[in-house]
Parts: C-alpha cells; sequence; structure tokens
C-alpha cells in the first residue's frame, strides 16, 4: 500500500515494533529521568498516562516506539518543560513504516507542498479505515495482528496531515479505476469516495480523477510523490514492490514536476472531479 506502511511498502518487524535506535533509547533516558525526578515509579507512572507498565518499560528502553498520546500524558504529568515533546520530534524509527519510507514520511510531516499521483491503490493519506484494512487482510505473506495494527496507527498519525497542516498544499492526481475496482466490497467503496469528497471540500486539498479512456498520459512511468521543503527545495519519491527511490536529484525532479504538470491538465478539472465522485457513488 503506497507510502511505505505494509503493502508495496514495508512492514515492521514481525511484532509491529521498530528496530532499536539511538533515538528511541534516548527519548527513553529522557523520560526516565524526568520519572525518577518526580518520584515515580514505573508502576505508578503507567495508569497516570493511560499505557501499562510492560509499555512503559519497553518506551523507556528504547524498543518502542511511543504512541502521540503517551508524549503529551507524559509532558504533563511529569511537568518536563517541553522536553520531552521536544526530544520525540527527532524520533527516527516508527511502527507501521518501512525503513525506505521514514525519511519521505519525515519530509513530508514539514512540506510546504505534497503532490501524489497513483495509479494502483488509494494513497495512504486518503484511505478510510475499513479501505486500508481490506489492503491490509490482502498481503502476501499475511500480516499478523499486532503488524496490522501498528499500520494502522502509522497511517492515521500521517492523515492529521491533512487537517493539522492548513497551510500545507495538496494535490492528488487518482485513476478513476481505484474506485471502480471496489477494493473491500461496495459498502467500503461507498465510505471511501464519502471519506474523498470530504477532503475535497477542504481549502488545501485538490483531487482530481484522471478518466479510464485517455490517449495520452504522462504518467505511464507509474506513481510520483513530489514535496517543497520549507526551504523551497524540491524532492521526489516513488515505490514498487517492498522497496522505496527518494529522489534528490534537481533535474530528475524537474523531470516529475514537468510530468505532474501535464497530468493536472489531462485529468478531469476538480469541479469535475467531484462530480464524477459523486455519480459513481450514486451508481455504486
Amino acid at each position: 500500500m503506497t507510502d511505505g506502511v505494509g503493502g508495496t511498502g514495508g512492514a515492521a518487524g514481525a511484532n509491529g515494533e521498530p528496530e532499536p535506535s539511538d533515538s528511541l533509547k534516548a527519548f527513553g533516558e529522557v523520560v526516565k529521568v524526568f520519572r525518577k525526578r518526580a518520584l515515580l515509579t514505573q508502576e505508578q507512572f503507567a495508569p497516570m498516562v493511560g499505557y501499562s507498565v510492560p509499555t512503559v518499560a519497553s518506551i523507556e528502553q528504547g524498543r518502542r516506539f511511543p504512541p502521540l498520546a503517551f508524549v503529551e500524558r507524559a509532558e504533563d504529568v511529569l511537568n518536563a518543560f517541553g522536553v520531552i515533546k521536544a526530544a520525540a520530534k527527532h524520533l527516527s524509527r516508527r511502527p507501521g513504516l518501512a525503513s525506505w519510507f521514514r525519511q519521505w514520511a519525515q519530509l513530508e510531516a514539514e512540506a510546504l507542498s505534497l503532490y501524489t499521483y497513483e495509479c494502483r491503490l488509494i494513497p495512504g493519506l486518503l484511505q478510510t479505515e475499513a479501505y486500508a484494512q481490506a489492503l491490509f487482510a490482502n498481503q502476501l505473506p499475511p500480516l499478523g495482528d499486532e503488524q496490522i495494527e501498528a499500520q494502522m496507527i502509522a497511517r492515521t498519525e500521517r492523515q492529521r496531515l491533512l487537517t493539522e497542516r492548513p497551510n500545507t498544499a495538496y494535490s492528488f492526481i487518482l485513476e478513476e479505476h481505484l474506485f471502480l475496482r471496489r477494493t473491500g466490497g461496495r459498502e467500503v467503496t461507498l465510505g471511501l469516495i464519502d471519506h474523498v469528497l470530504d477532503l475535497a471540500r477542504l481549502r488545501n486539498i485538490e483531487i482530481q480523477v484522471m478518466p479510464v479512456v485517455r490517449h495520452s498520459h504522462a504518467g505511464l512511468d507509474g506513481p510520483m510523490q513530489l514535496l517543497e521543503t520549507p526551504e523551497h527545495k524540491w524532492f521526489g519519491y516513488s515505490e514498487g514492490q517492498k522497496s522505496g527511490h527518494f529522489m534528490p536529484d534537481p533535474k530528475l525532479v524537474s523531470t516529475l514536476q514537468m510530468r505532474y504538470a501535464r497530468m493536472r491538465s489531462q485529468a478531469h478539472s476538480l469541479e469535475y472531479s467531484v462530480s464524477l465522485l459523486q455519480r459513481m457513488r450514486g451508481a455504486a
């Protein structure tokens, strides 16, 4: 599933946990220091943040990526002067994200613009939970429940970007057949179309549908993503079977920009795309 979260992107380890890293260990030490400063044992601290003692122990040992809720609650409970939240921003491992996607995910979280063309499946940022579950259920080799949970959490966290970064410009070009395939069944497809239509109403999100019949198409080389950093640098990314390709070369990025600009003119207009999705929903 595009975006390096399972499917055509890789999964985390068998138990859904990330590999140990220096940043995770450092974050764990920060939490431990502030917990001991507050004269709290792990047994006392765990219920205060709403997590089990084993979970707290795993986070402090750098073996588990801390959920956002844990970071926020730990910061408040331990009165950590913003240190815990600051340390969390530098974590380099995220459960459910493939290793080849993490660099892109970090850039994505601060992007000024993010452009996505997809011809295989609905991009992760636009997926509903039911649609994502259908994709996870079709993975080979099969995923375990803990792996699926970790990937769902990662996907949900990424989707918050669409609403938490209203000044970021998002553009999506989606092939019409992605909705016609009815992945997951009729009800899943109806829910997906409703969700995409809701997102299309946001001022910072543009969604265009590429028609099934198109005599010329600038995206025949496959899916692509482009983003602009706060420093106004552009990067590209593409993903295939269990691999991802980060593209920092300005010449290659320029080529992708040229292709994306052409596809914008080849796809249906924003207004027609919304109208088409509404008609597709009624006919589903």
